[in-house]
């Protein structure tokens, strides 16, 4: 077993085992290379990436590869789930040196932890040429190793972003929106072409758009992309909860790991979508996937595990991606029997299936239709049960910050728009684990945690993980009306300004200033797959300014989507999340607040969603919005100016949606 055993990251023991001498991300791995005068071999990958296994299987695991690591190089294994920050730098090399990334990802580096030469996925062969290749360039032409690492990190250095000299305008959203439309597919819903992700912040700016000014576009944007999404395979029909992104442009063979982070997106999507339209297929995804979130991904302590394999073992006793979710018509009337015909009806279950012979339940064949009826739903569960009997794919128990805090504020918003008090309770014991189990002696807050580390929690939190928690506690403090998860809010954006804030430019930078210092001081402004660190911050900032009586909240909010804007302005597409928090900006936050109880206030105000509301009730705050407040009344106010209190939950229905309500919760 090599250092690795050592490690409580559940992808790094993935490993412990290979043949390969590897070293965590640490400083004794750089000072055996500086003494022994060899590059560092970086590999990053996680537990849950299907060609990390690729690579672990037929490369890692062989001895003349691990002779050729050992006599040549230092070998260092990083999870990028883990150390963020370390995976961004080297992951913006590939990117500058090859234009595009992924993971594994393979990166040569010297003593001084700079990049000279990456690459991503090899096998054995491969690998060795590469090898061989770069030990003789390390030997025989050392200058213009050291000159192309001096290149590569001047051109990460200068790759800064200049803020905008003001607060962006409305152009910058329609722009995106517009660049959106021609990537729309209007056969098969989405953006772009394979592989397909979701693009979940993409949606909820033409749901925004489609508030302000209603369109056939909008409806076919959003209607499209959420039912055919739901229809296919990337959605699991069985536990619910969604896959990675999908193989092909249909949606129907999807990459079969699920991250917790997709999962918090995926909810907080299909449940603005039904806020917006009132569709209960799309009530129904929101349903299965909170419920297949806290029972798939909960943690026997509290908290959420990061991510489930796409792999597991086949019927034919191998490892094989999907195994566990795709079927065939014999295994389904082995676990079903009479009732096997009307299954592989409704879940589309075919002799020649759709991927590697075997089936993936889905409903592209009646698309828009899959909530299922009593029979089928009967059924549906007798088929969990036999899925469960089956060889579980990993989980990746490590719980991080940043992903349960996104998880926090989605399933507590679906909560009180949906009204669902289990929910909003499940959101809370979540939100406790981190804060009795991710913080250390000092009070800072910690990146991951594993139980079997030592200690549990362990890396510093970064930005985005600070700015994630920001929102987490100000949503389950209107969901609460608890005074201490909005004072949580504001100890942690506090927490965000005062160690990661850029005070020459604006913006959050990842790693706190009073923290060991990366290669490269890291700015992360582009929103992925999640928003980025200074999308996160804006929009929690914006939300809690208008609550709390702190006036850099806003300021930094603005400050933040002044560098937004510049990133916006060379690709829109990339600050998707960053273009709707300046939407809420331009419409300005409306408070409303409900001192007390107040149930049917509450209850109101709650079901009817509109990204610009913030509710603030039950216990009060030293805030200046509660001064002056009687029980039994609402107060609506924009921009500290407030109309007349309202102690009608008609009226105060009436007057946040802007028309008279007849009483349905979906109105927006």
């Amino acid at each position: 077993m090599n250092r690795l055993g050592n490690e409580s990251s559940p992808y790094l023991r993935q490993h412990a085992g290979d043949p390969v001498d590897w070293f965590p991300w640490c400083d004794e791995a750089f000072d055996e290379a500086r003494q022994r005068d060899v590059p560092v071999m970086l590999s990053v990958g996680y537990a849950a990436c299907h060609w990390c296994h690729v690579m672990a299987a037929q490369t890692f695991a062989d001895a003349d590869v691990a002779d050729a690591l050992r006599s040549g190089f230092v070998a260092i294994k990083v999870d990028r789930e883990e150390l963020p920050e370390i995976d961004g730098i080297y992951m913006d090399a590939l990117i500058a040196l090859t234009g595009r990334g992924g993971w594994p990802m393979t990166m040569m580096l010297d003593a001084q932890r700079r990049p000279f030469w990456g690459g991503m996925y090899y096998d054995r062969e491969a690998f060795l040429g590469l090898l061989s290749a770069v030990h003789t360039v390390w030997t025989q032409r050392r200058d213009e190793v050291g000159a192309n690492a001096e290149s590569i990190v001047a051109a990460l250095a200068a790759a800064t972003v200049t803020p905008l000299k003001e607060l962006p305008g409305p152009e910058l959203i329609n722009n995106a929106l517009t660049q959106l439309a021609r990537g729309f597919d209007r056969t098969n819903g989405g953006f772009g072409s394979t592989p397909k992700f979701a693009n979940p912040m993409g949606l909820d700016l033409v749901m925004r758009a489609h508030m302000i000014q209603p369109s056939q576009g909008t409806v076919d944007v959003i209607t499209t992309t959420l039912d055919a999404m739901a229809s296919g395979g990337l959605f699991d029909h069985l536990e619910g909860g969604f896959a990675r992104y999908s193989t092909d442009e249909r949606w129907l063979v999807p990459h079969f790991e699920k991250m917790l982070y997709d999962q918090a997106m995926m909810i907080g999507v299909y449940r603005r979508g039904w806020s917006l339209f009132g569709r209960p297929a799309w009530r129904y995804v929101v349903e299965a996937t909170i419920d297949g979130l806290l029972s798939s991904f909960r943690h026997p302590a509290g908290g959420l595990c990061s991510s489930i394999d796409a792999d597991s073992t086949s019927p034919d006793g191998t490892s094989a991606e999907g195994a566990y979710y795709t079927w065939t018509p014999a295994e389904i009337r082995d676990a079903l029997g009479e009732d096997a015909a009307a299954a592989n009806e409704w879940f589309g279950i075919t002799d020649s299936g759709h991927f590697e012979g075997r089936s993936i339940p889905n409903r592209l064949h009646a698309r828009g239709d899959i909530i299922p009826p009593p029979a089928i739903d009967r059924v549906r569960q007798l088929l969990v049960s036999a899925r469960r009997a089956r060889p579980h794919p990993n989980i990746d128990d490590k719980v991080v910050t940043e992903w349960n805090a996104l998880a926090v504020a989605a399933i507590a918003d679906a909560g009180i728009v949906m009204g669902r008090p289990d929910w909003i309770d499940a959101a809370q014991e979540i939100a406790v684990f981190l804060v009795d189990n991710l913080r250390d002696e000092r009070g800072r807050w910690l990146r991951v945690w594993h139980a079997d580390g030592t200690p549990p929690a362990r890396h510093q939190a970064g930005a985005s993980d600070l700015a994630a928690l920001t929102d987490a506690f100000t949503r389950l403090g209107e969901a609460t009306g608890r005074a201490t998860w909005t004072e949580l809010a504001v100890e942690t954006a506090n927490d965000l300004l005062d160690h990661h804030w850029d005070a020459d430019d604006g913006g959050v930078v990842s790693t706190a200033i009073d923290a060991p210092q990366p290669l490269i001081t890291r700015k992360d402004l582009r929103d992925d797959t999640t928003p980025s660190a200074n999308t996160l911050a804006a929009g929690a900032l914006l939300r809690l300014s208008a609550i709390v009586d702190e006036p850099r909240y806003l300021n930094h909010t603005d400050r933040i989507l002044q560098l937004i804007g510049t990133v916006a302005t060379k690709n829109p597409t990339s600050a998707t999340g960053g273009l709707a928090v300046l939407e809420s900006r331009h419409r300005g936050i409306t408070e409303v607040v409900i001192p007390g109880e107040a149930g049917d206030l509450v209850r109101t105000a709650m079901s009817i969603w509109r990204p610009d509301i913030v509710l603030a009730w039950g216990e009060p705050t030293s805030s200046a919005i509660w001064h002056d407040r009687s029980d039994g009344y609402a107060y609506i106010c924009r921009q500290q100016v407030c109309e007349s209190p309202v102690s009608d939950a008609a009226e105060l229905r009436a007057r946040l949606s802007g028309r008279p309500v007849t009483g349905s919760q979906t109105d927006a």
